[in-house]
C-alpha cells in the first residue's frame, strides 16, 4: 500500500509539473496563461467566422479578418517581447564609470531597445 501511495504521488506531482513548466517558461501562472490563450484562441475563431462569412458574402466583414489578425499579431508580439525582457538583463562594465555606458541617457537606451 505504501508503495502504491508513493507511485501515486509521483504521478500527481509529474502531472502538476506539465500544468506549471510551460506557463513558467513564458513568466505567467498556470491561470494566467489558462486566461491568456483562452482570449486568444477565442478571437482567432471569431475572426476565423467573420472570414468565413465574408466569403460568403462578401459585402459583410470586409475588415474583420485583417483587423483580427493584427491584433493577434500585436497581442503575441506584446507577449513575446514582455517575456524576453523579463528574461534579458543589462549588466554595464564596471570600469567605465566616467562617462562610459552607466550615462543615463545610454542606459535608457539600452533599457528602451528591450521594449
Amino acid at each position: 500500500m505504501g508503495s502504491f501511495l508513493r507511485i501515486l504521488s509521483y504521478g500527481v506531482a509529474a502531472m502538476l509539473r506539465h500544468f506549471t513548466e510551460h506557463p513558467a517558461s513564458v513568466g505567467e501562472t498556470y491561470f494566467e496563461h489558462l486566461r491568456f490563450a483562452s482570449r486568444t484562441g477565442l478571437t482567432m475563431l471569431i475572426g476565423g467566422c467573420a472570414c468565413f462569412v465574408h466569403g460568403l458574402m462578401p459585402f459583410l466583414c470586409i475588415t474583420t479578418g485583417s483587423r483580427t489578425i493584427r491584433a493577434l499579431a500585436a497581442r503575441l508580439g506584446g507577449a513575446q517581447a514582455r517575456h524576453q525582457t523579463a528574461l534579458r538583463l543589462v549588466s554595464l562594465p564596471t570600469e567605465d564609470r566616467d562617462g562610459g555606458l552607466d550615462r543615463p541617457a545610454v542606459v535608457e537606451s539600452l533599457n528602451s531597445s528591450a521594449l
